[in-house]
Formats: structure tokens, sequence, C-alpha cells
């Protein structure tokens, strides 16, 4: 069974949603601050995180920045929860490798869409025309989720991973932000075209050698962004 943890000093919201996702046959496990969640995140290593980014002891970015930096913790997807409107809040916690993210006050049956949704992407998604793609050095196999550049393993989150697929998918071809996020989040996603940017940033500084002069992941300036085809 899919095990999420649902991090959140307010009692009251971590019951609603444990409630709403117990109801969708998750099992869920619960952290009221930084210190707790790190230690079950370690122990049960969770499906999912849903983590609030104010929290007692150590905040959500700390812990999205210590799961990201563990290579056994760093593939759970993570989806923050941010009672700040502010857009640049939301997009530190991208880059630090967020997945999602859900702007307090919401309705708990979107923050269960949302797991469904990083779920089915950390899980690969829908059948790819081929469960193996090269480019280049770049080596993914989709069904195993695992991507390697010259052999080595690359450490993607869910978010990476289904933007590189859609890249490796279509080579050479150029992608508006607006067409990146809806091939590899899905239509219903609402995050602002900029997040794309910051996982692009996150992409290049881990599959390119140089990532200021990058050799696979090409900016398409007044469009977007493509994927170098050398095969």
């Amino acid at each position: 069974m899919t095990r999420v943890l649902v991090v959140d000093d307010d009692r009251e919201i971590v019951r609603v949603l444990r409630a709403y996702l117990e109801q969708e046959g998750f099992t869920v496990l619960t952290a009221y601050d930084g210190e707790s969640a790190l230690h079950v995140i370690r122990r049960e290593r969770p499906d999912l995180i849903v983590l609030d980014i104010m929290l007692p002891h150590r905040d959500g970015w700390e812990i999205t920045r210590t799961v990201r930096r563990d290579e056994h913790l760093a593939p759970i997807p993570i989806i923050m929860l941010t009672a700040r409107v502010d857009d640049t809040d939301k997009i530190v916690g991208l880059e630090l490798g967020a997945d999602d993210y859900v702007t307090k006050p919401f309705n708990p049956r979107e923050v269960v869409a949302r797991v469904r949704a990083v779920l089915r992407r950390a899980q690969g998604g829908s059948s790819p025309r081929s469960s193996v793609l090269v480019v280049g050095e770049l080596r993914m196999d989709v069904e195993r989720h695992e991507v390697t550049r010259q052999g080595q393993p690359v450490e993607l989150t869910p978010a990476e991973f289904a933007l590189l697929r859609v890249f490796m998918q279509h080579p050479g071809r150029a992608f508006t932000r607006l067409e990146l996020i809806e091939r590899a989040f899905g239509h219903s996603y609402e995050g602002l075209a900029r997040t794309v940017d910051s996982h692009i940033k996150n992409l290049r500084r881990k599959i390119e050698e140089d990532p200021k002069h990058p050799r696979y992941i090409e900016t398409v300036y007044g469009v977007g962004y493509r994927l170098r085809d050398d095969r």
C-alpha cells in the first residue's frame, strides 16, 4: 500500500489530510516538526511527502534539501504546502527539488489529486513508445525509472525525470514552457511557467559537464528549450 507522510505543525490540517488520503486508500504517516519528519523519512522511506514550509526546528526547505542530498532518499516525491502567495517562495522550493506545491488554504481533494498526479509521474505515467531512450551519452530506462550518463547513475526527482523523458522522446524539438508543463505534468498541473526554468536549472546541474555551457538542454530564445539531437 502506498505510504504518504504528511508534515505540518497545524494538527487540524494533518487530521483532515489524513482522513481524505486514508479514504482514498493511502497509508498515512504524520509528523508535526522538522526533526520528527526527518526521523520518519529515514526510518520509513515513504512513497511521497506532503511537506509544510513553515515548521518548528527545521523548515520545509531544509528538509527538502536534506532529502535531495541523500542518494537513498532523493527519489521520494515532495509536495510542498505554503501559506505564502509570493511566487518567489514557490520557486525556491522547486529549485531545491520539490515536485509540486499547494497554497493554503486548500481543498483537501486538490491535495489528494496532486498526490495521485505526482505519484503517477514518479512511477513513469503511461507507457511510453519505448521503455529505453538514448540520446548521446544519456540513457533512460523508463520502466526502471533510471537515468545514466556515460554509464554513471543520475539521481533525478520525479519532476526532473518527467521533463527529461519529454525531451528524450523528442530530441531536437523545441518546446515552450507551457508545452513542457502539459506534456510532463498533465493539463491539470497549475504550476507557473517559471517553475520549468527551476527544473531545467537542476537538470543541467545533474547531466551537463558545464551547466553554464550546456551540451544537452539548449535554450531556444523566444521559445523555450530543446534537447540537442546528436545521435
